[in-house]
């Protein structure tokens, strides 16, 4: 059987792993812009582990066999990214210093900087999705650097404009393969 032929046997995981992530990074990123306290967070905890978490990395592991490095590499890698900030709010909030959370922050920051680089040749939607992104992740470093309230709320704005970029490319990706017809276009790949 042809590597062609095997890939259609399976489904996108792509749609599921945005949505995962896309509504967990909304929930938490309504906290980072202020528009509700640290009192919220245990439910972001609860869809880090559920859905941000779990769900991204089946959505990676669904990759593999498809052969696509790029979404296996994202999906387990923001699962994981979940999974350590749920394990982090939970047990050591109040053990790590605040430089050091935003060294954590910058290096996946750094970690989403080469991914956006990877998606030159993906999608419009996707790129924006990982421009944002790592935008979001070095605003929410600086504020951590700099105590700057500003900082942190902007990488709350910048969160909340991620997920709604990854909501938007999850729904595209669904409701474009089930009408099989652009209905939500996600912009032309570069091909050159």
């Amino acid at each position: 059987m042809s590597n062609a032929e095997t890939q259609q046997k399976f489904s996108n995981p792509a749609p599921l792993g945005l949505a995962g992530f896309a509504l967990t990074t909304w929930l938490l990123s309504m906290i980072n812009a202020g528009w509700f306290s640290g009192d919220a967070m245990n439910m972001v905890l609860a869809c880090a582990l559920a859905y941000g978490g779990t769900v991204q990395m089946i959505a990676g592991v669904m990759e593999l066999p498809r052969g696509n490095t790029f979404g296996t590499t994202a999906f387990l890698s923001y699962g994981a990214f979940w999974w350590s900030f749920a394990l982090f709010v939970l047990f050591l909030h109040d053990k790590v210093p605040a430089a050091f959370v935003g060294w954590y922050l910058c290096l996946w920051g750094v970690f989403t900087f080469y991914m956006w680089l990877a998606t030159f040749r993906a999608p419009r939607a996707l790129q924006l999705v990982f421009l944002v992104l790592w935008i979001t992740f070095f605003l929410l470093a600086a504020g951590e650097w700099t105590g700057m309230a500003a900082l942190h709320t902007a990488g709350g704005y910048a969160g909340l404009l991620t997920a709604i970029l990854a909501f938007y490319l999850s729904a595209a990706e669904v409701i474009n393969e089930s009408q099989q017809r652009i209905v939500l276009p996600v912009g032309a790949p570069r091909t050159s």
